[in-house]
């Protein structure tokens, strides 16, 4: 764990961009999902996104979360964040999508999760989110993951632990058709969606 709002050597943390995984099955893809078997302790993986004023949209429209904190700026201007911050579960959501779509990936299923929130998040932060396996009960078929947001500055906004179960069988889309053509369904509408939420408002 780290401290409050903590910044972390940029090599320790920022620059782990990409994938540190073995390869799972054919194609390598980094959209598959692992068993416990093939899970060790130190396995990796990131994802980093930009925070916009639109996903905070998207993520109050979502949740029904419209705190002036989020949307209001002279409200959030007279708090001790001198201005709107991000929703906290905003960034600890691309921890979900680091584990759903990388590590374990596919097909995995969340036990817990918890987290501490560090320091805030802005509109145009870059954020990276990194999971780490810690240790896995393959008997159990649980792993026990070290989950972390860290900005383009190298501090830690969000740091926590998730226990999770990993797929009983390997899930790699490549090679498995119907599944394959159903995520680029999903993923098409969500873009489609996405674009069409953008247009309206931002007029």
């Amino acid at each position: 764990m780290v401290n409050r709002g903590e910044k972390v050597g940029r090599e320790n943390a920022v620059t782990k961009t990409g994938v540190e995984t073995r390869p799972v099955g054919a194609g390598n893809s980094e959209r598959a999902g692992r068993s416990a078997a093939a899970l060790e302790p130190g396995d990796r993986a990131t994802l980093t996104r930009e925070v916009t004023e639109v996903e905070l949209a998207l993520f109050g429209a979502a949740t029904g979360d419209t705190n002036p904190i989020h949307f209001d700026p002279d409200y959030a201007r007279s708090t001790r964040f001198r201005g709107p911050i991000a929703h906290g579960l905003l960034a600890a959501g691309l921890i979900s999508a680091v584990i759903a779509n990388q590590l374990p990936g596919l097909g995995t299923v969340y036990v817990s999760q918890d987290l501490r929130f560090l320091a805030p998040v802005r509109i145009g932060d870059r954020v990276t989110a990194e999971v780490e396996v810690l240790a896995v009960d393959r008997e159990r078929n649980r792993a026990r993951l070290r989950t972390s947001c860290v900005t383009q500055e190298g501090i830690v906004v969000v740091d926590g632990e998730a226990t999770v179960m990993p797929p009983l069988v390997p899930l790699d889309p490549v090679g498995q058709g119907p599944l394959q053509e159903r995520q680029r369904e999903v993923e098409g509408r969500l873009r489609g969606a996405t674009a069409a939420f953008r247009e309206a408002f931002l007029g």
